[in-house]
């Protein structure tokens, strides 16, 4: 689970890049009693991503119910090791993506689309915001926004083996990208310079190509994760 809360803590540029302009359109929306209340507006911006991270559960819920399916049907003696190979490999994958070596791997965020068309118009209703349930709410609809790290998150939560597992696992991916999308609440507007930021997004990038290759190491060597235990 470490790997998914980090995915998402990594993800930061990506964040506000992506829902920094939507955090920050929210933020601005609120009554200014709210908005100048530090205390009121934390409330508010922990709101909107608790029903975020609520929505990530449940399409985690969904893909562990499906890459559980898929093994049981398809290879239940190797399945599990062929998801978790898979899996790392996304891993790379998100790191060029995140880096900014492979942009064409933005493809993947169409695939929401359709969902997104249809929930898009709950959440127009739900402005402006006017309560934390409201906030809440509109958060839950927010989580469905097509977002290409969010479908990495759940390709690799397919290889968590149950639905739990899958669900959890995307519950930490979203406590990871929690930090960041609260610093563009509460700071709205003043983090926009780190949106285009090539040396942070390499860096990061790097940092989860380097993850995946360990990964894929340990998945052919097992021993040499053992042999770590004992090293003096």
């Amino acid at each position: 689970m470490t790997i998914a809360f980090l995915i998402g803590l990594l993800s930061a540029i990506h964040c506000f890049g992506m829902c920094g302009g939507i955090v920050g359109a929210l933020t601005m929306s609120l009554a200014p009693e709210i908005r100048t209340s530090n205390s009121r507006l934390f409330y508010y911006s922990l709101a909107y991503n608790l029903g975020r991270m609520a929505s990530y559960a449940v399409a985690g819920l969904l893909a562990g119910w499906l890459g559980n399916t898929l093994i049981t049907l398809l290879a239940p003696q190797h399945g599990l090791p062929l998801l978790r190979v898979f899996a790392a490999l996304i891993v790379i994958f998100l790191g060029l993506y995140l880096g900014g070596w492979f942009p064409r791997l933005a493809i993947i965020e169409r695939l929401g689309t359709p969902v997104w068309n249809k929930l898009q118009p709950l959440g127009q209703r739900l402005l402006p915001v006017k309560n934390p349930l409201q906030a809440f709410l509109f958060g839950v609809v927010w989580g469905w926004l097509p977002c290409g790290l969010v479908y990495y998150a759940l390709l690799l939560a397919l290889s968590e083996g149950s639905a739990y597992s899958a669900a959890l696992f995307m519950v930490m991916f979203g406590l990871g990208t929690l930090i960041p999308m609260l610093l563009a609440s509460m700071l709205a507007g003043r983090l926009n310079h780190l949106r285009n930021s090539v040396t942070i997004q390499r860096i990061s990038g790097g940092l989860l190509i380097f993850m995946g290759i360990v990964s894929l190491i340990l998945l052919y060597n097992p021993e040499l994760l053992h042999s770590m235990h004992y090293m003096p």
